[in-house]
């Protein structure tokens, strides 16, 4: 029921100049301009929050199930609420932009061109070159704001960290969530703090030289979501397609257009108000879309013109490794520029931890899955996978090296463990510092997880402050859902896993920037700081064609640029110790006149390493287990050593 009504004013509906097709857009002459998407009702009002009452204002009907009208006396700040025909209670704008109170509360009218945006100079960002760093804005740090956050963009572009990838930040029910089940798709999380904290956060990491991409799921509602938007049109979701999530969102049905909008607006609001360098789009094979054109090919276009002159980044996750999503549309592709890859971190993972079940059991962690994912992205490129018994992914042996985003570790695999431990916990000191040199120095793109760079204590798990109707059921899922590894299917383990909804599982993955500088957290920055240095001098993306070999089941080469000073040689060595009094592989031959000495070594010291010789002497090859070395050209010492 409504409360203190006042009476209606009637005002003719209008087509004002609009940058959403839904939601409530202040007007540069004054007033506020609303409009909503509700074809199953006959009625929609404005209920207009101002004090102690609430005016109340009709939305006029427009063709295709619209309502609109201009509303004189709302202004920039006010609260809203939406009340439809039929319905007891009003509710949130679908398109809100912004909910104080959380997303069942009231929506704010927000005016995005309050801001004062100070990176007109900034060019924006293209994907060869970048280093990614996934971050979580409630737990990067201990306050969990766009403000705190701010304060941290310093030192990640002191260590290399060309893009930040923000993971979804849209208003979600509670007061904790990963936000992959966000209930107002167009208001970013109160409770990081206001949209304009959220613009001084990008505008600050321009600044600093940072692009930043967001993370946006589209694919599903979230149960808060459906309950929010369902009462304003079925047609949001689809008829004839189900979603592992809920609800699948009508791309191709009946009234389908509005819907496709809906998502495309969220994407230009994304990028043009909030001048983000991009966006990763969520499980793109939950996408159920039999178009003529495919919302995801949409979706990349969108992306690209909302920018303007700006470069972006359209890049995407998925699981079944559908290579041509990165193709252009003439091939039949989506036109995305990246993707991310499990590959490499499954195999990473059996060769760190010694664990092969569940999604890692087609890995061996061998040189040769090495050797092949730094030449060719993807291992599976449409052979057999026993685990899902099928072909998975497609030919992807053309596309560039930048395509392939490449991790040790994110927020998906480190929260689908039962501790949602570390890395660098689960494996030997040598074998993680030689890991992270071959993955920095690899050509693909590299997305390092946040606190990765100084091996941060606090794990990473699945939090989600459900209703308590909802918590049981969440945590029952996430049992089931870990029950796929063998070891985590135990009871006693089931019993252990963290309570999603627990403020204490929330509180135990933020990271403490404190003990960033302290003893082995020290070493690991530097290492990845090294690395990254290295990797801009490199230029691995342009060592084309990048070679390689195996030294055996635990060692690789990989040969940087062929020919000339520039040429590199990376070897990395998982075993134990290896002697050799020659290696039959040309690609081990230095340049003429030259000889190999060491430029870079993992065990150097400073990284917590026992210290690094020269691998080649006089009398042969000494190859250090456990370890990295980066080999570079210097002439030899004597007339004789340069006799050819």
């Amino acid at each position: 029921m409504l409360l203190n009504p006042t009476p209606t004013t009637l005002i003719p509906a209008i087509k004002p100049s609009r940058r959403l097709p839904i939601g409530a857009e202040p007007q540069a002459a004054g007033g506020t301009a609303f409009r909503v998407w509700a074809p199953q009702r006959a009625m929609a009002k404005v209920l207009l929050e101002n004090e102690s009452e609430r005016q109340t204002f009709d939305l006029m009907p427009e063709a295709g199930g619209y309502f609109s009208a201009q509303i004189d006396a709302a202004a920039t700040g006010m609260r809203y609420w939406i009340q439809l025909e039929g319905e007891d209670e009003p509710l949130p704008d679908p398109a809100s932009r912004f909910q104080p109170a959380g997303s069942a509360g009231p929506s704010v009218i927000i005016d995005p061109g309050e801001y004062k945006w100070r990176d007109g100079a900034w060019a924006g960002i293209s994907l060869p070159g970048q280093v990614f760093y996934e971050l979580h804005v409630g737990t990067f740090t201990q306050d969990g704001t766009w403000k705190a956050a701010i304060n941290r963009l310093p030192d990640l572009a002191a260590i290399g960290v060309t893009a930040i990838e923000l993971m979804p930040v849209a208003e979600f029910p509670g007061s904790f969530g990963w936000s992959y089940d966000g209930a107002n798709l167009f208001a970013p999380s109160h409770c990081y703090g206001a949209p304009d904290d959220f613009r001084r956060f990008v505008d600050t990491a321009h600044a600093a030289g940072v692009g930043v991409i967001l993370d946006v799921v589209f694919n599903h509602f979230g149960s808060a979501g459906e309950k929010l938007i369902r009462p304003f049109a079925e047609a949001y979701f689809s008829r004839s397609h189900k979603n592992e999530w809920g609800s699948a969102v009508n791309f191709d049905g009946e009234d389908c257009e509005p819907v496709r909008e809906f998502v495309l607006a969220n994407l230009r609001m994304w990028i043009g108000e909030y001048h983000l360098d991009g966006v990763r789009i969520d499980a793109t094979q939950a996408f159920c879309d039999d178009s003529p054109r495919h919302i995801l090919l949409d979706l990349a276009r969108e992306a690209r013109a909302a920018a303007g002159d700006r470069r972006i980044i359209v890049a995407a996750e998925s699981e079944p490794q559908k290579a041509s999503l990165m193709r252009p549309a003439s091939a039949g592709g989506c036109e995305i520029d990246g993707v991310w890859s499990d590959d490499f971190h499954h195999t990473a993972m059996v060769r760190l931890t010694g664990r092969s079940e569940a999604y890692y059991s087609d890995y061996s962690g061998s040189s040769e899955e090495f050797l092949a994912a730094a030449k060719w992205g993807y291992l599976y490129q449409g052979q057999r996978y026993d685990w899902q018994k099928a072909p998975r992914g497609g030919p992807a042996l053309d596309l560039p090296a930048a395509a392939f985003i490449h991790y040790l570790q994110n927020h998906d695999q480190l929260a689908n463990s039962v501790r949602g431990q570390r890395l660098h916990e689960l494996t030997s000191p040598g074998r993680y510092r030689a890991m992270t040199a071959l993955w920095l120095l690899m050509p693909q793109t590299p997305l390092l997880f946040q606190g990765q760079e100084f091996a941060s204590p606090a794990p990473f798990l699945y939090f989600n402050d459900s209703p308590p109707d909802e918590a049981s059921t969440v945590k029952e899922g996430r049992g089931k859902f870990m029950s796929q590894f063998r070891s985590a299917a135990l009871p006693e383990i089931q019993r252990r896993l963290a309570d999603p909804a627990a403020k204490e599982t929330f509180s135990a993955c933020k990271l403490d920037w404190d003990r960033r500088d302290e003893g082995r957290y020290a070493e690991t920055l530097a290492l990845h700081r090294d690395l990254l240095q290295l990797r801009a001098a490199l230029r691995p993306q342009e060592s084309q064609p990048l070679e390689g070999s195996t030294l055996g089941p635990d060692a690789l080469l990989l040969r940087y640029h062929l020919h000339g000073a520039q040429t590199r040689l990376l070897i990395v060595n998982f075993g134990i110790d290896r002697r050799l009094a020659s290696i039959a592989q040309p690609l081990v031959a230095p340049p003429a006149g030259c000889r190999w000495v060491l430029e870079w070594s993992s065990e150097d010291p400073r990284y917590g390493g026992n210290g690094a010789a020269e691998p080649e002497t006089s009398e042969g090859w000494r190859i250090p287990g456990e370890a990295a070395v980066l080999l570079k050209p210097a002439m030899r010492d004597s007339p004789k050593e340069n006799r050819t």
